[in-house]
């Protein structure tokens, strides 16, 4: 069914959804905890200020190989020394390596890839069709992994192995019971996806990560957060009516800021303290957990998407981390969003069927099907 009449309250309905049915005890527990800027629960801190969050990012030492962490979980699931994990010059060499491919030179080439793609995947929304925009999400960021690593494996392939290692292997470190064979399944999953991948591209100046561990983990990351990010950012659109702007080509990138602004992909980035320090004037400890609640920062739970009035690039940011830890794909995932936004405001869609991926590592949809409005 759709949404009904478009409105910001229909569009925040739908899209709580993904987190009180595929992640219900995370919501509740950032729901329950949020009325202080720090909230301490044991060892676990639960950082919702955005001035907190910044400070845990930019000034207290983290322990990037801390079980509980992404990198901590890259290492057991046999991925050994990659970006997440990665100290001082190595994981500062492995980001400038990645700011070739991701830099604005970069996704100007990518753009060649998902543009072509966009065009053939909602061509049946112009005959009155339905499409899957979680399909969609799958085979992009694919095909665009596969561009930045120089592989040539299937497009969709490469996406489904790399859903298969995020859920084995992320998930297991967010707040919940563990789950009976998690690391041995992540070892597996984390194995077939670089199997798929390939060798390494031949060494010489092409900038693509050669390392086999980083370029599993670069396809987790590429995948996951596209496949939960696109689908629930055009729901938003669609439900809340903001087709308007997404056809105007001065508010389009501000409005595709501020939908990832509210749906935020990664909701909680999970940390381990490597020293002491405070957070928002809270002491923390080494081994001190940290869960910085990213959704919380951005506003995404109180502040609707407005391209007129929009947060701003110090609020909207902050679902891509900050400081060293701020994500090397944002630029990425800002301009695949817009082009995506740009070929539908035509057919101004409305939502069909939508239906929650319980089983994903990041809150979003199995399936959403999207058919041109009247």
């Amino acid at each position: 069914m759709s949404a009904g009449r478009p409105s910001q309250a229909s569009a925040r309905r739908r899209d709580r959804r993904v987190y009180t049915r595929s992640h219900p005890f995370l919501f509740a527990l950032l729901a329950a905890t949020r009325g202080r800027p720090v909230r301490r629960l044991g060892r676990t801190l639960l950082v919702h200020d955005a001035a907190a969050y910044r400070e845990a990012l930019t000034r207290l030492p983290l322990d990037r190989t801390a079980a509980g962490t992404t990198g901590g979980a890259a290492r057991a699931a046999g991925a050994g020394s990659v970006l997440f994990d990665q100290e001082g010059g190595a994981h500062r060499a492995g980001r400038r390596g990645l700011a070739a491919g991701l830099g604005a030179a970069g996704v100007e080439e990518l753009r060649a890839v998902w543009r072509p793609l966009l065009v053939r995947r909602l061509a049946p929304l112009a005959r009155g069709g339905e499409v899957d925009l979680v399909e969609l999400a799958r085979e992009l960021s694919g095909s665009v992994v596969c561009a930045l690593l120089g592989s040539q494996a299937d497009p969709r392939t490469v996406a489904e192995a790399a859903a298969a290692a995020a859920a084995a292997s992320v998930r297991s470190h967010l707040p919940g019971p563990p789950r009976p064979g998690a690391k041995s399944a992540a070892v597996r999953t984390a194995e077939h996806l670089s199997m798929l991948l390939g060798a390494a591209p031949a060494p010489g100046p092409d900038p693509r990560p050669g390392d086999a561990a980083l370029r599993a983990m670069l396809a987790v990351a590429a995948v996951n957060t596209t496949v939960a990010a696109l689908p629930r950012a055009v729901a938003w659109c669609a439900d809340a009516g903001l087709w308007g702007d997404a056809a105007d080509a001065r508010l389009r990138p501000v409005l595709a800021d501020e939908l990832l602004r509210v749906t935020a992909a990664s909701p909680v980035l999970p940390r381990v303290a490597a020293a002491g320090g405070t957070v928002g004037g809270c002491p923390v400890r080494g081994g001190d957990r940290l869960l910085l609640v990213a959704r919380h920062a951005a506003e995404a739970d109180r502040r609707d998407p407005d391209a007129h009035r929009p947060a701003g690039p110090g609020t909207d940011r902050l679902v891509f981390g900050a400081g060293p830890h701020a994500c090397p794909g944002a630029r990425l995932a800002r301009a695949q969003l817009a082009d995506v936004l740009e070929e539908l405001a035509p057919y101004r869609p409305v939502v069909t069927r939508a239906r929650v991926d319980r089983r994903a590592a990041l809150p979003g949809w199995r399936s959403l099907t999207v058919r041109a409005g009247a």
